[in-house]
Parts: structure tokens; C-alpha cells; sequence
């Protein structure tokens, strides 16, 4: 087996549209804790918005850069299709009655590789999966949340990739990123991290519609590593493969390498450390905004730029 491997998914990043209806809906419907409000360091006269458990782990943490008025996007070739996100599977008979009070339709119900599927979509059309997981039950996800302890989403199941090229796809995962196939079903073809703490699940379509990027895409999904050691020797690796991996980016929060797969779809490498409390304490998390040495200069600027947004209170909700 190879000994550079990754250890399931980081994060996800996609794109929305207003800031508000997407806190609305990832913190009050969702259930996740918002841990962090800073900005795209790319583009830092817009928000970057962290969702995720207690501390926003690696493996449950969702992002989203916002922007008021991009045209909508299409889920599809070269993107992340769907983001799934683990939920105790007896918790999937509660969910639909708790979406529908909150005005969200649940767009499908199905069962794939033995475990029940609830998929939805977000307010600007991200389709979004709750999984459920036998095992989900014992795990933290973030108790003092809107939604009922017992039913709260506890961190990512995987996504499903819209590859261009799903064979060469399928190589990239299995010969250097670490994953193993594990069967297939229908148009998918599933592929584990054996060791993966949680979200170590990939399942690659092998006959994707078309996509368009806009809102309600996935701009990106990162895989976790556990160092900066492991990170440059998996670097060097893709770049022996010929994918032109980019060099480290310190992302505050954590370091990354992206690369551009060759099924068209955006991977980044991302390390575990140092997390979201670098800058917060964890019972403040996402409460100020936080920028970077860089930016904080221009706070005032960036300040003035950004609408304000307002984190639905916690322990509210369906308690």
C-alpha cells in the first residue's frame, strides 16, 4: 500500500449566495455550529464562512465564500456533486418533519450501498445528503445546537464526485491520495480510507450530467493530512504524477496544495493543525470577524464592504 496517504476529507468549500440565508440555513436547519466568520483571503472584501462540530473539526467542516447576485450554478461534471453528512440513522424518520417546518423540501429518499439516503438541496440549490450512519450515534457532532442531540449532524459521510474522466479519476484516488474501491452500485463506484476517523468515503458517478459553476457548487473539496511533513512529501509525490500541485499556502486555520484533477474537479491537501481556536476561544468561536495579519490594516474597509450577518442563537430551533 502506499505510505502517503490521506485520511478521509477535510473540509468542503462551495459557493452561495447571501451571506444571511446561507447562515440561516447551515446554522438554524442544519444544526451546525458556526466557528468562524473571517474572509476569502483571495479575495478578502468577501466572506469566508466556517461551519462544522464543537470546534470544527477536521472531517466536519463546511465553507462557503458568499456572494450577492452570482448567477446560480449546476451541480455537475468537474465539481463536487453532492456533500453527505452523517447522521444516526433512526435520526433520518425525524428529519424530513423537521425540514419541512422549516420550509426546506427534502428532494429524495433512496437507500445506496445498504445505508438510507435523505437528499436535499440548499437555499441556492447545493445538493446536500443526510446519511445515516449506525455508528453516528457515538459520536460528537455539536450537542448544544438547534437540533435535538440525538438527530444532530455529526460530521461529514464523504461527497460524490462528478468526475470528466472517472477512470483517471479513480487512479488519482486509489494510487495517490490513499483510497481503496469498495464496490459499485448503479452509476457509482465507491471508494474508502480504511482508517479514516470519519468522513473517509468517495463515491465517483460514472455518468455525471453536466455542471456549470455559479452558486450552489462546490468550488472545492480538501483532504486531510495530519502534517505539514506529511503535506510536502504528498506535494512532491502529485507533482512526480504531473499535476502541477501548488506550493503551501498558509491558510491560518490550516496549510494547503491544490491541485486540479484530472476529471476537471479542484482537490486541495489540507493539514489538520493548527484549527479554529488558533485565534478564538472555542466558547466564542464565530462570534467576531477574524483576518489575517495581512488584512487587518484594511479592517475597516473590509468591515464597511461586508453585510453584517446574525448566527441564529443556539439551544433555539426544535429543542
Amino acid at each position: 500500500m502506499n505510505p502517503l496517504r490521506v485520511h478521509g476529507i477535510h473540509h468542503v468549500t462551495a459557493v452561495a449566495g447571501d451571506p444571511q440565508v446561507n447562515v440561516n440555513f447551515y446554522a438554524g436547519v442544519l444544526g451546525l455550529r458556526f466557528v468562524k466568520k473571517t474572509v476569502n483571503q483571495d479575495d478578502p472584501m468577501t466572506y469566508h464562512l466556517y461551519y462544522g462540530d464543537t470546534v470544527g473539526s477536521p472531517g466536519t467542516a463546511m465553507t462557503f465564500f458568499p456572494f450577492k447576485g452570482v448567477p446560480a450554478g449546476q451541480p455537475g461534471r468537474g465539481q463536487v456533486y453532492a456533500t453527505g453528512f452523517s447522521v444516526p440513522a433512526a435520526a433520518l424518520e425525524r428529519w424530513p418533519q423537521r425540514l419541512e417546518r422549516r420550509g426546506c423540501a427534502v428532494a429524495g429518499e433512496e437507500s445506496r450501498f445498504g445505508v438510507p439516503v435523505l437528499r436535499l438541496v440548499d437555499p441556492d440549490g447545493l445538493v446536500i445528503e443526510l446519511v445515516g450512519d449506525a455508528d453516528a450515534a457515538s459520536a460528537a457532532g455539536w450537542p448544544e445546537g438547534p437540533v435535538p442531540e440525538e438527530d444532530a449532524v455529526r460530521s461529514f459521510s464523504g461527497v460524490r464526485l462528478a468526475s470528466a474522466a472517472p477512470e483517471v479519476t479513480a487512479r488519482v484516488l486509489t494510487e495517490l491520495l490513499g483510497y481503496t474501491e469498495s464496490g459499485s452500485e448503479g452509476d457509482a463506484t465507491r471508494y474508502v480510507v480504511e482508517d479514516a476517523e470519519r468522513a473517509g468515503t468517495v463515491e465517483l458517478l460514472t455518468s455525471p450530467p453536466p455542471g456549470r459553476p455559479g452558486s450552489g457548487t462546490v468550488h472545492h473539496v480538501a483532504f486531510r493530512v495530519p502534517d505539514d511533513d506529511t503535506q510536502v512529501r504528498l506535494q512532491e509525490q502529485l507533482s512526480e504524477a504531473g499535476l502541477q500541485p501548488t506550493p503551501v499556502i498558509d491558510r491560518f486555520y490550516f496549510r494547503s496544495v491544490y491541485f486540479r484533477e484530472p476529471g476537471g474537479i479542484l482537490f486541495e491537501i489540507a493539514t489538520d493543525p493548527p484549527g479554529f481556536t488558533i485565534d478564538e476561544d472555542v466558547d466564542a468561536l464565530g462570534t467576531e470577524l477574524k483576518l489575517t495579519a495581512a488584512h487587518e490594516p484594511y479592517r475597516a474597509r473590509i468591515e464597511a464592504t461586508l453585510d453584517p450577518i446574525e448566527v441564529p442563537r443556539p439551544g433555539g430551533g426544535d429543542r
